[in-house]
């Protein structure tokens, strides 16, 4: 089985996730942002991932650190390089899921898919 616990603590967020890879899609996730929240559950759903995360942070200033460390913890930190982006946009005519990770030395990937 693939999975793995991660602890992140920042002096802005606490994360605490759980990702099992060769999971079924369930998920528990609380990281303060709802958008966030969707984005991850859909995130394990559809990529039949299991995924328990759990992140405390400064959302009362916003959700910038709460989103980035949270994308550090699941991608992990190889290099100052390196950056991430997930986003969906779905529609009558096509649905859209993007995850693309880049960095000098770690691999990237691009998905999407028409209904």
């Amino acid at each position: 089985m693939r999975e793995v616990t991660i602890e992140r603590n920042t002096n802005e967020t606490q994360i605490e996730l759980t990702l099992n890879l060769d999971g079924a899609g369930r998920y528990q996730v609380d990281t303060g942002c709802g958008f966030l929240n969707h984005m991850l559950e859909l995130f394990a759903r559809h990529g039949r991932f299991d995924l328990v995360l759990t992140c405390h942070g400064d959302v009362e200033v916003d959700y910038h650190h709460t989103t980035e460390d949270v994308g550090i913890a699941l991608g992990g930190r190889r290099s100052p390089g390196r950056w991430a982006i997930c986003g969906a946009s779905t529609g009558t005519a096509a649905s859209i899921c993007r995850w693309t990770r880049l960095s000098s030395s770690a691999p990237w990937t691009s998905r999407a898919a028409a209904p």
